[in-house]
């Protein structure tokens, strides 16, 4: 059974592949995903619950990453088997970056089933794959969105304008860049993300700003 389709998340490619290789957002976002524990380097072994129809059941497997060019490609490789039956698939995915703040994925799915759930037939294996894929990066989206696990802080314009709109008009003295970080939840093992610098406002840009925000020049403001 083959299977492709694409879908767009709202983060760049670099936020987008390192929160789809870490287990800790996997095991968040996978659809009926139980437990997942790391038995190795990118390798996982992971109980699923999963049904088709009316064959349900629970899968016990191995999940393999592989293949990576980050930030724009990897592979992922799955089998599993349960009472429904047994499935094993190679999944390989692509990460675009359209330029505008989002990632384009697309994702090539290449999977045999066996046993009762092998039954059930192609057209409604096909149709429940593609459901449970979209459930998948749609959950990944939200996580990515919500800040959760992989993903990279990344600055918010609007409140750093307000913040520097209001600290403008009380003469606070505003910094020329910020620079934060913070480490990936729930994997102690994971080293730390790396530090990103956001430039925020320089000294002139300050004072236009204040003119901009319809704000008076504060002869006291002093950039740092």
């Amino acid at each position: 059974m083959k299977v492709s389709g694409t879908a767009t998340l709202h983060a760049s490619p670099e936020q987008v592949y390192a929160a789809l290789n870490d287990p800790a957002v996997l095991v968040r976002t996978i659809p009926g995903c139980e437990q997942l524990e790391a038995v190795g380097a990118d390798r996982y072994r992971m109980t699923v619950t999963a049904g088709v129809a009316s064959i349900k059941g629970s899968y016990l497997g191995d999940v393999t990453l592989s293949d990576g060019t980050p930030p724009s490609a990897f592979t992922l490789r799955a089998s599993g088997s349960g009472a429904p039956g047994t499935v094993s698939a190679d999944v390989r995915v692509h990460l675009d970056d359209p330029g505008d703040g989002t990632t384009l994925l697309r994702y090539d799915a290449d999977a045999v089933v066996g046993g009762a759930v092998g039954g059930v037939g192609q057209r409604v294996l096909t149709g429940v794959a593609r459901k449970t894929a979209g459930e998948f990066f749609a959950a990944v989206d939200a996580l990515l969105a919500a800040g959760g696990p992989g993903a990279l802080p990344v600055p918010n314009k609007h409140a750093i304008t307000l913040a520097m709109r209001a600290g403008l008009s009380l003469g606070c003295s505003i910094r020329g860049f910020s620079r934060f970080a913070r480490r990936r939840t729930r994997q102690q093992a994971q080293p730390r993300v790396p530090a990103r610098e956001c430039e925020i406002f320089t000294g002139e840009q300050a004072f236009a700003g204040r003119a901009k925000a319809g704000l008076r020049p504060n002869n006291s403001f002093k950039p740092t």
